[in-house]
């Protein structure tokens, strides 16, 4: 439960933040409840420029929202954290001193973004396994036979093992490129494509090792895959390599138009080992907070910006609502959705249903 103690009630601010607050309570509410030892709520959360300065800072009622959501599940794999982890540190504060984070160095250049990929977890239930790598691809072949370096991934992934009631797994948080070039039937373009195969590929082979860390492997973040189709290249990578994506997860579209499947959640996993439970799904917070209809509400907020270009010009009615639909406010929450999947963790009467039976 996050610490509201520096809520400003008096002001009008706060009194809108307590009010969404209950709101968001209530509808967080389709998310099942977290329990101690038998389940686990694990998440993915593109939280966009999480939090970059190219629309200012993020607001207090904004990062209380972030807080509110984020405790309702027990890990959550974070794209986009900025390298200064400003952002990321508002956030635990709120969300109290147990939740822990294992964070990526920053990966610069124009490739890189000054990105960072996280994983939050709360530390009284998850443990970290002490497993934390980036991805490395090893040598290829050229055609002349020798062993040459691989093309690295453009954001290099994220390898992490924990441990949660009689499980433990490798989490890997990817951000794909979007890509450019030729697009492959009209949809993807084929560097995003590949960087996915590369990607899904080498952790297939991975989980086959008998020495890894662990063989229960689930695959996560913002892959930038348009369709879930099964004629969808992006997508056909993860199944080709043998990650299994429920149908139902199929289903939600994870950016904030509602249109495109960019985050993904892939398992490669062992029976008795860890189990989904058939509960997932994707929370749209717009439904509840800088609603479409509130724009009016943050003009005061929005500055400058909101009346005028960079380069100086008015905004029309039209283009205002642009801006606070599409950048504004997005840059406050973000333009992807939380996804989320209920696992079980645990085992016991399966156990001891096995040892009744072999001492038959």
């Amino acid at each position: 439960m996050p610490f509201y103690q520096s809520i400003k009630e008096n002001t009008p601010s706060g009194k809108r933040t307590i009010e969404k607050l209950l709101l968001l309570k209530e509808a967080l509410n389709e998310i099942p409840k977290k329990t101690l030892d038998e389940t686990l709520l694990l998440a993915t959360w593109n939280i966009r420029d999480f939090d970059k300065p190219a629309y200012g800072e993020r607001s207090d009622e904004a990062i209380f929202y972030l807080a509110e959501i984020a405790s309702r599940f027990d890990i959550i794999a974070i794209q986009e954290v900025y390298k200064d982890l400003r952002g990321l540190k508002r956030l635990c504060k709120v969300m109290g001193g147990y939740w822990k984070y294992i964070t990526t160095d920053v990966t610069g250049g124009t490739r890189g973004n000054n990105e960072r990929m996280t994983f939050l977890y709360d530390s009284r239930k998850v443990k970290f396994g002490g497993l934390a790598g980036e991805m490395v691809l090893p040598p290829v072949k050229a055609e002349d036979g020798t062993k040459v370096p691989a093309e690295q991934v453009w954001r290099t992934p994220f390898i992490c093992g924990f441990k949660c009631g009689w499980s433990r797994f490798m989490l890997s948080s990817v951000h794909i490129l979007w890509g450019s070039g030729k697009k492959n039937g009209g949809t993807e373009p084929e560097d995003r494509v590949a960087e996915i195969r590369k990607v899904a590929q080498f952790l297939k082979k991975r989980t086959k090792d008998k020495t890894a860390w662990s063989r229960n492997l689930i695959l996560l973040g913002d892959f930038n895959i348009f369709t879930t189709e099964e004629d969808g290249t992006a997508f056909n990578e993860l199944l080709d390599a043998g990650f299994d994506i429920p149908q139902e997860l199929r289903t939600f579209a994870t950016n904030a138009g509602r249109n495109r499947h960019y985050d993904q959640i892939a398992f490669k996993i062992q029976k008795d080992r860890l189990d989904w439970t058939g509960n997932c799904g994707v929370f749209d917070f717009f439904e509840h907070v800088y609603r479409v209809d509130e724009e009016k509400t943050y003009i005061s907020e929005m500055g400058e910006r909101y009346k005028k270009t960079s380069k100086g010009k008015a905004r029309s009615a039209k283009q205002k609502t642009t801006y606070y639909k599409t950048h504004w406010r997005t840059h406050q929450m973000s333009d992807h959705l939380p996804m989320w999947v209920e696992l079980k963790i645990d085992f016991s009467k399966r156990y001891l249903e096995r040892k009744e039976t072999s001492s038959v």
